[in-house]
Parts: C-alpha cells; sequence; structure tokens
C-alpha cells in the first residue's frame, strides 16, 4: 500500500489545521500566531493509572496551544494516562509470552464544552492512519462546524475523548526509522523501472526493517489492531462508560470493527466512517487503493478541463502531472534550501492532494509552480502528508504506521510477484499501480511475527452505522458494503462526494450520523447523501 493503509483522518486534520490558521492568525495577529506543518507532540504528564482503575485527569490547555495556538471557546482540555499490558493474551487473558508482565501507556485527551447539557457520555474518536493521533483529532474536533470540526448538538452532548493508540506519538512511541531513511523512502522514484532501481527499493526496506527489529524484537506484534482494539475496551473503562460510543475515520474503522467483534455486548454505537475491508488480504488492498486513488485522479482532471480558471495546469492535467514527475526522474527541480524535488515527492504531492476535493486547486498550482522552478508547494504539499517538519525531522507517524500494518498482515508475496504486479498494474492504474505494487515491499521485509485481527461477525452487537464516500481514493466505496455485510450489523450510509470521509462536511451526513450518536436512530437502508 501506499506508505500508509489509508491516511485516513492526516488529510482532514490539515484541512482543519489550514482552516484554523487562518482563524488563529486573523483573532491573534499581533501575537504572529500560525500554525506549523506539524505541531510539536505536547507530552500527557502524569502517572499512568493501572488498567482498570479511574485515571487522574489533569487541566491540559497547552495541548491545544501548541497544536492551533489556542484553545476553541468554551471548552476545557483535561489529559491523562492509562497503562495496558503489552500483551492481552489470548481473548484478553494474561500472557506469558513477548511483553507478559509489562505495559504500554496509553494517553488520553477529554474536550469537555463549558455549556455541556444532557450528556450522554463519551464519544471516543480515531482519526486512522494507523498513526494518527486522536489526541490531536480531538482537540481539531473541538473546535466547532466552521473550523472543520464537530457540530455542537455532539460537542454539548458528549466528551470528545481522543486517544493516541498504542505505539503512536504519545503512547509509547514507536520510532526506529531515521529522518535520512525516511527522506530516502519518500523521495525514491515511485515505479522504479530497471531491475537495479528495484533492487534499491529491496534494499532500503530490508535496512528500515533490519532497525526497527533490532530495536523492538519479538515484541514487534505487540503492536498490531487486536491489542489496540483491547485497549479501547480500557479507554471505554477509563472514562466510565458501560458502553463504547465510538467514532472512527479511515484505519479507524478497522480498529472498530475489531472492538465490535471482540466486545459486542459493550457496544453502544459505532461510526466507521471511510471503511477498511478487513477480509481483504495485502495483494488486494494494494490494487483496491490503486483504482481508488486512479479514480479520483481521474475526477480530478475532469475538475480541471471544467475549471480552466482555477486550474493552471488545464486543460490536460494528467498529462502535465505525468510530465512533471518524468522530468523529476532525470533532472529534479532544487529548492532554495538545495532540497531536490524527486519524483518520489511530486508523487506524494499528488497523493496528499487527492485527500480531499478542496486539495486539488492546491495541486494543480503547485505543478504549474514546479514547471517554473518553484517546488516549494510541492514540498508543503508532500511534506504536510509524510509528517515532515520544516527541519527535516519526522514525526513517528510512519514508523507506528509500518509497525501495525506489518502486524496485522500475514501474507507475504515474493518479491518476484511483486516485480509482476508492478509491471500488471502499470497498465491498469499507470500513475498508482507501480507505486502501490513497490509499496508492498516495506512489509514483506519487515521483521517479525504477525498477530493478525479477527474478520467476523459482530453477534451481539446493536447497529453499527458505516460510512462511505464514492470518490474515496484512500478507502475505496466498494469496501463500505463488505465492512458492513462481515459484521452483520452493519447499517451503510453513502455520501456521493469527493474526498477520503465523509462526516460531517454535509448536513445530509451530519444529520444522520448525530441522530445515531444521540439517539441511537439507524440510517434508513440504502440512504445516500448528495455531494452538496
Amino acid at each position: 500500500m501506499i506508505r500508509t493503509a489509508d491516511q485516513p483522518r492526516m488529510a482532514t486534520s490539515r484541512r482543519v489545521r489550514r482552516t484554523l490558521a487562518a482563524f488563529v492568525v486573523a483573532a491573534l495577529l499581533t501575537a504572529g500566531c500560525t500554525l506549523p506543518a506539524f505541531a510539536p507532540r505536547t507530552e500527557v504528564e502524569g502517572a499512568a493509572a493501572p488498567t482498570g482503575s479511574a485515571p487522574s485527569w489533569r487541566p491540559c490547555p497547552e495541548v491545544a496551544d501548541e497544536l492551533v495556538g489556542r484553545g476553541a471557546p468554551n471548552v476545557r482540555y483535561e489529559c491523562a494516562r492509562i497503562a495496558v499490558p503489552r500483551d492481552w493474551g489470548t481473548g484478553g487473558g494474561a500472557s506469558t509470552g513477548p511483553g507478559a508482565g509489562q505495559t504500554f501507556e496509553i494517553a488520553l485527551l477529554r474536550a469537555r464544552s463549558t455549556k455541556q447539557r444532557d450528556r450522554v457520555g463519551s464519544l471516543v474518536i480515531n482519526p486512522g492512519g494507523p498513526g494518527g493521533s486522536g489526541v490531536d483529532t480531538a482537540v481539531y474536533l473541538s473546535f466547532g462546524p466552521q473550523f472543520g470540526g464537530l457540530p455542537a448538538s455532539i460537542t454539548e452532548r458528549f466528551d470528545i475523548v481522543g486517544f493516541d493508540p498504542r505505539g503512536v506519538s504519545r503512547s509509547s512511541p514507536v520510532k526506529c526509522i531515521s529522518d535520512a531513511d525516511l527522506d530516502a523512502s519518500f523521495g525514491f522514484d515511485p515505479d522504479p523501472a530497471s531491475q537495479s532501481a528495484f533492487d534499491g527499493f529491496v534494499g532500503l526496506s530490508q535496512r528500515i526493517g533490519r532497525g526497527c527489529g533490532d530495536r523492538y524484537g519479538d515484541q514487534l506484534p505487540l503492536y498490531g489492531t487486536e491489542q489496540a482494539a483491547r485497549d479501547m475496551d480500557a479507554v471505554r473503562a477509563a472514562v466510565g462508560d458501560d458502553k463504547l460510543t465510538y467514532l472512527g475515520y479511515s484505519y479507524g474503522t478497522l480498529l472498530g470493527a475489531t472492538y465490535a467483534q471482540l466486545y459486542p455486548q459493550r457496544v453502544r454505537a459505532l461510526v466507521l466512517d471511510g471503511a477498511v475491508d478487513p477480509q481483504q488480504r495485502l495483494v488486494e488492498g494494494s490494487e483496491s487503493q490503486a483504482r481508488g486513488f486512479e479514480r479520483a485522479f481521474t475526477n480530478f482532471t475532469r475538475w480541471c478541463a471544467a475549471n480552466a480558471g482555477r486550474c493552471p495546469i488545464a486543460p490536460d492535467a494528467r498529462a502535465a502531472v505525468t510530465s512533471a514527475i518524468d522530468k523529476a526522474k532525470v533532472s529534479p527541480v532544487r529548492g532554495a534550501d538545495g532540497r531536490e524535488a524527486t519524483a518520489g515527492w511530486v508523487f506524494y504531492a499528488v497523493i496528499s492532494s487527492l485527500y480531499t476535493e478542496s486539495g486539488w486547486q492546491e495541486l494543480a498550482q503547485a505543478i504549474d509552480k514546479l514547471a517554473e522552478g518553484d517546488p516549494k508547494d510541492v514540498f508543503r504539499l508532500a511534506d504536510a502528508y509524510a509528517g515532515r517538519e520544516d527541519d527535516g525531522h519526522y514525526s513517528n507517524l510512519f514508523d507506528a504506521n509500518l509497525a501495525i500494518n506489518c502486524a496485522d498482515e500475514t501474507e507475504k508475496p515474493s518479491r518476484e510477484q511483486i516485480r509482476q504486479l508492478q509491471s500488471e498494474w502499470r497498465g491498469k492504474y499507470p500513475l498508482f499501480g507501480p507505486a502501490l505494487a513497490v509499496g508492498m515491499l516495506s512489509c514483506v521485509e519487515w521483521p517479525g511475527g504477525r498477530d493478525p485481527y479477527p474478520t467476523g461477525k459482530a453477534n451481539g452487537a446493536p447497529p453499527i452505522v458505516v460510512v462511505g464516500t464514492t470518490g474515496d481514493p484512500a478507502t475505496p466505496y466498494e469496501q463500505t458494503p463488505r465492512l458492513a455485510s462481515m459484521l452483520g450489523v452493519g447499517r451503510v450510509l453513502t455520501w456521493e462526494g469527493e474526498g477520503h470521509t465523509a462526516y460531517p462536511q454535509t448536513s445530509c451526513i451530519t444529520n444522520a450520523v448525530d441522530a445515531y450518536l444521540l439517539d441511537l436512530t439507524v440510517p434508513p437502508e440504502g440512504k445516500r447523501c448528495p455531494a452538496r
């Protein structure tokens, strides 16, 4: 798959950050506040409460201050930590394997409106990735719909609780890939055609895998999804809810689906937005993404042709983007700081822009400026996707992403199979197919054992709302009914829009999801919401 399984709410968080940045700059202009591409991670301090005991919550307005420059109006932020077993064992019982007797610390943030009334409980959030920070996302979503956040009907009835899953950001983070290797990985030719170039990517993947294996050894499988889903039940208990109310985006739908299978009787309401099909394996999932991104890119090119005044690379946007990548393979444009916009960086700027329809114009402008010798916007888009800061340092998003994805994955196609798929998918999905095929090497060369998640019915769970977007590139819409069907209690809600994930983008989607979260009113069978 493309570096991340889906890069779910990172794109949405990026949109929220851009909107909030304008707001913060306007409101706090004299202080010179702006939002960095990736804000620093404030540690959630304090001793971790043991599993099953009540955590000690403390005020933490500094998290919002560092992420956004200020907190949302009428919102209090509190943080806590809980300790969970590194290995929950079979069925959640005691384990004697790697990590037995040891714990991970899980960081929590609770955003509570000062206008809260008739409280329902806590709405637990996961933004996807895997590797996205739920703590950060809870802050972003607390700012309300005018800034891309949750509606007041939700924030005034629920505590919004974000948690960083094990290995992610503030929760015993995995960090084992150097900034130099991440630069090399993102900058690598997305379609290494020659055997020597392909072997070069194999070698890079092996080096990354060895580094992580040397650091974490036989505990690498402990970062998998089933373990994290069991942590979620500890989060539910920590916030004092008898049953879980949950909003999961993209990879977060897989986490929620796994929870529903493990603890069906403890589900109150789950919204799974940007559905991942848990039953698809590595090759099938990678091809699904290749198809989804190709479809989204085609939609972008059609928009470009119909909106030439806003798209400087019209009328043939596909040719312009393809040409930019091809030129970058032989003579990459050098930025003011000496960094080269190689084919990989241009490719990831394209990927980044397809997560939201609002990113289409940014992509067109970035490619146009690149042709004029200015790669700044290409780097801005790609760096936002990669989690690369201005100083060249990376968050642990992709360390965690690999650790989680590869712990989950049991399928390991051979290098020869991947090489063949690279050729086949180049014909079927010319811009994205080769990269999705070659990207599978990251898990193929990953060390350690595997810990696959369950893929069955959520017998005994109440109806679960599964939301899909017809133009979604990262979790293509076809996966939505498959997840709903697998669970057996899924109810599909469709948004006929573009980009990755749907809630709360339109009133139709928002009203349907709010009614379910607040009153457990399940959307009618087959409900579809128009793009606008």
